[in-house]
């Protein structure tokens, strides 16, 4: 037990850093209503951005500035393909992560590079996790750039150019009718989502003293992951736009909680992969299962419309009267 009282402070530490990685999938997932996988490349870009600066001499904070742009021009690319080019946004997001595999093997030079926490003036560490001052621990520092970053996104989604975004991923139909340039939004949309995710990696490289090649591998489900369990263990509470995207961060701890419990269980980290994929088509279902299996049947005029009990409106198909 005292094993894994001792690894709670580096799984809640994970879980925060990827937790900002987590409201990058959900703006693009929930807002912009895209399924975009340009994130399992972007987190590496932002690492080997990052590392590679740091390496050269520049400061902690240019270095992370430029992973973010890094990100950013990585959502640009995704956009450019989806909008321009007319593919598919999954489409898109596949071709940007193909071809962030060589941009990062060339920003890097080899498939990993390491820093030392000892040598290099780092933001957040693995060793920074316990026996610190405060001002100094990672769970403190990352916690309070995610709160920034809430504030920031609440703003900003409350501007007029934020409420265009999020009437494109509402309905992009009768945003264009009400003059929003919707290919604009959802570039945008891309841009701020895959910078986050950038940072996010960027702080995972920090945290773990080195940038890998395939360390964004899988980076997709960790988002959904947390995304799906943000919303279904702090849906009833947070309804707010702002407590939504902490909903997500913490969704992300959560995450990172259960799964450190899962390894401490004893149980083959194989299946770790297997078992994130199971939890998140789970999540996944809940809402569907709910209206059709634990909804109840409301007669409405000559038709029955299922209700359920979280959402009062209609949530599953009408069922016509079999009074023939």
């Amino acid at each position: 037990m005292m094993s894994l009282w001792n690894a709670l402070p580096g799984a809640v530490s994970q879980g925060l850093i990827w937790g900002i990685m987590a409201i990058g999938v959900y703006l693009t997932y929930r807002i912009l209503d895209i399924a975009d996988l340009t994130v399992d490349g972007s987190l590496c870009t932002g690492g080997a951005v990052c590392i590679m600066m740091m390496l050269g001499g520049c400061n902690v904070w240019l270095a992370m500035f430029a992973a973010l742009l890094a990100g950013m021009a990585t959502g640009l690319a995704t956009g450019f393909l989806h909008t321009f080019m007319g593919i598919p946004a999954i489409l898109a997001g596949i071709l940007t992560q193909l071809g962030l595999y060589s941009i990062n093997l060339k920003t890097m030079g080899k498939a990993n590079q390491a820093i030392n926490v000892d040598k290099f003036d780092l933001l957040v560490s693995l060793r920074f996790t316990k026996n610190v001052p405060f001002y100094k621990n990672t769970i403190l520092i990352v916690a309070l750039l995610i709160i920034v970053l809430i504030v920031f996104l609440y703003w900003f989604f409350g501007t007029e150019l934020g409420c265009s975004l999020r009437a494109t991923g509402c309905n992009d139909k009768m945003a264009r009718a009400q003059g929003i340039n919707t290919d604009l939004s959802r570039v945008l949309g891309l841009m701020i989502s895959n910078g986050l995710v950038a940072l996010s990696g960027a702080l995972l490289t920090q945290y773990q003293g080195f940038a890998d090649i395939n360390m964004g591998r899988g980076a997709i489900v960790i988002g959904l992951a947390a995304v799906i369990i943000g919303e279904a263990v702090f849906g009833r509470i947070f309804h707010n736009f702002g407590f939504r995207l902490l909903g997500v961060a913490l969704g992300s701890i959560i995450y990172y909680l259960v799964l450190q419990f899962v390894i401490w269980l004893g149980i083959d980290t194989d299946l770790l992969k297997l078992l994130s994929a199971v939890v998140v088509a789970i999540f996944l279902a809940i809402p569907t299962w709910k209206s059709r299996y634990f909804s109840k049947p409301v007669r409405k005029g000559g038709s029955t419309v299922r209700v359920s009990k979280d959402n009062p409106r209609s949530v599953g198909k009408k069922e016509e009267r079999a009074d023939a």
